[in-house]
């Protein structure tokens, strides 16, 4: 799977709201300077960047540079396996075993896959199917997947053959033995909460190596826990499109605040998508009615305990909408902030709770 995401633009500026995040298809501008460090010799923000999963990944943590090896090799071992579980792009990895499989059959499959794919089910229960992990199909039929890609809209007869072959109800779990029912032609993508999930990995291994205080971004999504050594947050710019939407993603900051002990998702529409006959189609799919997003909703950014909830909650929003995704996201107390497209502009609605991190 791909998680190929924007580049970061970096800075170091100091703030006291406690987090935030940035836009787009999970566009997180990392304010923090690449040679930031302490006012004293010791210690000092280590730096280490990496591959894997499609995407880039930086972690920055208090420690010092003797650790720094075995810090990197850990964090791009976990990455690396949850990419060999999770990847709709990988033929050999799980998840692909499990897209392959012939219907009607029961697949084993990791404890880590199976307890995300149970997770995503869950979110799609609770939001109606507005969140669908067996999207795979109509993600593929639109050309925003593995397969080659396809530029142009397919016929409604072919996206109502695809709809007929998801549906998060026909996937059934086996939390005894860890198996996953593979009904005939379902294919899970797990491109949206896979991330989010690997982000917490990562948090895990640096709190099981000593490490409280730190910062991770994968792909985009992003957590950050303690501080910078001279006690002040981590740094993360709140971001939107430009007005003219390029597509070499380049964005613009519109908020700077601290992140302390959260995590941020994001899923935005400018990243990834393609034009035909003037209309514009996202790789963002309803999963409700087997087409793109066309709700004016440009980006989403979401803030939780745990970045495997915050990233697909992201997603989940989108595909509501903003009326119905901000009552979702009242109800349930969750942090949502919307960019949303107008004739005059980029316009921003957002929870009280997300309001009230920014100190608005």
């Amino acid at each position: 799977m791909t998680f190929a995401q924007p580049q970061a633009s970096c800075r170091d500026r100091p703030g006291r709201a406690r987090v935030a995040h940035g836009l787009g298809m999970a566009v997180i501008a990392l304010i923090a300077s690449l040679g930031l460090c302490a006012c004293s010799a010791h210690p000092q923000v280590q730096v280490l960047q990496g591959e894997s999963m499609g995407s880039g990944w930086t972690v920055r943590y208090v420690g010092d540079a003797e650790s720094a090896a075995a810090v990197q090799a850990g964090v791009q071992q976990r990455l690396d396996q949850v990419d060999a579980q999770m990847s709709t792009w990988k033929p050999q990895s799980d998840l692909s075993r499990y897209n392959q499989a012939t219907a009607e059959s029961w697949v084993e499959v990791p404890v880590d896959l199976f307890q995300v794919i149970a997770a995503a089910l869950k979110l799609a229960a609770e939001t109606g199917g507005a969140y669908d992990p067996s999207v795979g199909p109509l993600v593929d039929l639109w050309g925003f997947g593995p397969t080659p890609a396809n530029r142009a809209p397919p016929d409604a007869a072919t996206i109502a053959d695809m709809r007929a072959r998801t549906g998060w109800q026909r996937i059934r779990l086996d939390p005894t033995t860890h198996r996953v029912w593979q009904p005939g032609g379902s294919r899970i993508d797990l491109s949206s909460i896979a991330p989010g999930f690997a982000v917490d990995q990562i948090a895990q291994f640096l709190e099981s190596q000593g490490h409280h205080d730190f910062l991770i971004e994968v792909g985009g999504e992003v957590r950050g826990q303690g501080s910078k050594p001279d006690g002040t947050p981590w740094q993360v710019a709140i971001q939107r499109p430009l007005d003219n939407d390029r597509a070499d993603g380049e964005v613009d900051a519109q908020h700077v605040v601290g992140l302390v002990d959260a995590a941020l998702g994001s899923s935005g529409d400018y990243r990834h998508f393609f034009e035909d006959g003037g209309r514009r189609y996202a790789h963002r799919i309803d999963p409700r009615t087997g087409y793109p997003l066309d709700n004016n909703v440009a980006s989403v950014t979401v803030m939780s305990g745990k970045c495997q909830d915050a990233d697909p909650l992201a997603t989940a929003l989108s595909v509501l909408g903003m009326e119905q995704g901000l009552a979702f996201a009242e109800k349930r107390g969750i942090a949502v902030l919307y960019i949303l497209r107008t004739p005059d502009g980029f316009e921003e609605r957002m929870s009280p709770g997300f309001a009230a991190l920014l100190g608005e």
